[in-house]
């Protein structure tokens, strides 16, 4: 599939959180607080940036480009919020305010009912220049699953010397990373 779906796209984003609590809930510290070393992020830390981005991001800039098209820049968002917002937080708070989030925006951008002229519509990022309302839902699944590439990659790095031998087997092992 290389053309954006919007039904494709929203299901896509729906599963995230259950996806991410079935992981993640009741899990040991050990686990979630764990990084790949140096100042790379935690899956903690992973988890408190979606949360980050579902509340100041993706339905913020849906309605830029939906009220103002490419006349308005996006408003920028800090990446690294979530390293000063979440350190009294326990990981089931990320999870359960994620998935209310989650589950509000995905209500709100169905009540819009969007177009294909909508989603043809244009928005004006400040790296990356003229970008559609499409090309930002789609951007909005694959940062999600950017994440969660992620953060199967910081879990499997905690067993990267217990594996033995297998670590040549295993790619995710492997994986230098993609989302620096």
């Amino acid at each position: 599939m290389s053309q954006h779906n919007l039904e494709m796209t929203l299901a896509l984003l729906a599963r995230t959180p259950a996806t991410l609590d079935a992981l993640f809930r009741d899990l040991p510290d050990a686990w979630t607080g764990s990084s790949e070393g140096g100042d790379t992020w935690s899956a903690f830390d992973v988890v408190g940036h979606l949360l980050h981005t579902e509340r100041m991001d993706w339905m913020g800039r849906v309605k830029t480009i939906l009220e103002f098209g490419d006349s308005q820049p996006f408003a920028p968002v800090d990446r690294f919020a979530q390293l000063r917002e979440n350190q009294d937080k326990t990981v089931g708070e990320l999870l359960d305010a994620f998935a209310r989030s989650r589950s509000e925006n995905l209500a709100e951008l169905r009540r819009m009912q969007l177009t294909s002229a909508d989603l043809a519509r244009r928005g004006k990022h400040s790296a990356l220049g003229s970008v559609t309302l499409s090309e930002l839902l789609a951007a909005w699944a694959g940062h999600d699953l950017t994440h969660l590439h992620q953060i199967s990659r910081i879990l499997a790095h905690q067993y990267r010397d217990a594996v033995g031998p297998w670590k040549d087997f295993l790619g995710v092992l492997r994986c230098a990373g993609h989302s620096s």
